[in-house]
């Protein structure tokens, strides 16, 4: 035991900070990328649609969460599914950095997506396996693993950042593939501190399934291909704004066939449909969130770039560098929630899981105040200081706090042990979600109408605002449907 931890916490804590070192290491330059221009090695794409890139490629990546959860809990189990996914990662990050048709850059994205898909919903399994006790200590690990998927979202910007700065985009992608093999070496490696959890798929038919399980996986692959090959072909040609506003129908259309399911054709017990509904509350919560949250890597990416005041002495500060500052304030503060809440559990003051999604909207709402400020000194002429964004990402990383290790580890505790891979597919769709929307809310910023920057940041102001209140009200009866799970 690690100060009170199980063993195997730190490994899966290095295996998700190396993840999100290539995962982040990318975010912080694909936006830049895309919109540079294409003699300066870009892609020379509008806002618009670098943005809803950005957001379909996002939203994409925790999509992919729901059949990796799938294939983990029927298939494959959730230790091989992280093996494979990191595989996959690798193998596209190194496609990115390989100078060609802009159908293989997108062709590594696509690859990165199934990686990560296998792997993100999987390796938060694992963590919930450690802790079957649930409760506060299970809050505390889930907040300590948090840190490590922010050490390597603050390492990975700042080095590929500075290389891509330097050096050339494809350097930078180069930068961002270069940890996971090490991740996943260790994973290897370290695989018997798990005592077998995750090792085989979690059935409850006894395997009678399986061959029919592949067969549908097979066909769903196949149909994947057969699309894939048509985009990069050429034979289909699509516009990724009207792409992403489609997406998000499907998104939402997905969630509620899943969710429908779950409350009818499921065989859940009332005490499990009840705690459902807290699911799909914290569903359309955490969906919310994430779509104000990830403005960091789109619209606030954009703004850093073009209007932020980026000069210390004679250095210029990459851009990319930014998307480093949320994640380092996550792990200066993660250590300080999760003793708040084994602190407040062992008082019996710990606040329910929809009271602390409430406060996060409101903080990561009020957040976005700063942004307004600074667009007002922008639409005026002048540079905006850097303190008003990274005041921002402050709010955000408070409110980030308040809703994503929460939240990972209150829908583990509130799924039936069979559906936990699902369950977690179905947190990362909520995410999706967001994150599709908030690459639709980026485009939505004019970079030739300045004046109109203010009121496009109140806008996510009182959207996050009022959402987070309405989650005020309602914390107390969700706590109800919840029982005794906390």
């Amino acid at each position: 035991m690690l100060g009170g931890h199980p063993r195997a916490l730190s490994t899966l804590f290095f295996t998700e900070m190396w993840e999100r070192f290539t995962f982040y290491g990318l975010r912080a330059l694909l936006v830049l990328f895309l919109v540079d221009a294409v003699e300066s090695g870009g892609y020379g794409f509008d806002d618009k649609t670098a943005t809803a890139i950005y957001g379909l490629y996002t939203a994409a990546v925790f999509m992919a969460a729901l059949p990796g959860g799938w294939i983990a809990d029927r298939l494959i189990g959730a230790q091989r599914a992280v093996m494979v996914g990191g595989a996959l990662m690798t193998l596209g990050s190194l496609m990115l950095t390989i100078p060609g048709p802009k159908q293989l850059f997108f062709g590594g994205l696509v690859v990165i997506i199934l990686g990560v898909g296998l792997l993100k919903p999987n390796v938060s399994t694992l963590v919930a396996d450690l802790y079957p006790e649930g409760g506060g200590r299970r809050d505390a690990g889930f907040t300590i693993f948090y840190m490590g998927i922010n050490l390597g979202a603050f390492i990975g910007p700042l080095i590929a950042g500075w290389l891509a700065q330097r050096y050339g985009w494809r350097i930078g992608f180069l930068a961002a593939a270069v940890g996971l093999p090490f991740g996943l070496l260790q994973f290897w490696l370290s695989r018997r501190l798990f005592n077998g959890a995750g090792a085989q798929p979690n059935r409850n038919d006894g395997g009678a399934g399986l061959a029919a399980d592949w067969q549908r996986l097979r066909i769903a692959l196949a149909a994947f291909a057969a699309v894939a090959a048509l985009l990069f072909s050429g034979a289909v040609h699509l516009d990724p704004a009207r792409l992403a506003q489609g997406a998000a129908y499907v998104l939402v259309g997905m969630a509620a066939m899943y969710f429908l399911y779950l409350f009818f054709g499921a065989g859940l017990d009332p005490v499990e449909r009840r705690r459902m509904v807290v699911v799909l509350v914290m569903f359309l919560g955490v969906a919310s969130f994430w779509s104000g949250y990830e403005q960091a890597g789109s619209s606030l990416n954009l703004f850093a770039k073009r209007y932020v005041d980026r000069m210390v002495g004679g250095f210029e500060i990459p851009a990319g560098w930014f998307q480093s500052v949320q994640p380092a304030f996550v792990i200066l503060l993660a250590p300080v929630f999760s003793a708040l809440w084994v602190q407040l559990a062992r008082r019996q003051m710990d606040p329910a899981a929809p009271l602390k999604f409430a406060f996060g909207l409101l903080l990561m709402g009020l957040g976005f105040l700063f942004m307004v400020a600074a667009a007002n000194i922008v639409a005026g002429g002048a540079s905006a200081p850097a303190y008003l964004l990274i005041l921002t990402y402050l709010l955000t990383v408070f409110g980030e706090l308040c809703v994503s290790p929460v939240g990972l580890s209150t829908v583990t505790k509130l799924a039936p042990a069979r559906l936990v891979g699902q369950m977690m597919g179905v947190w990362f769709l909520g995410s999706s979600l967001g994150k599709l929307m908030a690459g639709l809310i980026a485009g939505g910023f004019d970079a030739n109408n300045l004046a109109a920057m203010p009121d496009r940041f109140m806008g996510i102001v009182l959207y996050a605002c009022g959402i987070g209140v309405f989650l005020l009200l309602i914390s107390r009866p969700l706590a109800r449907l919840m029982g005794n799970v906390r």
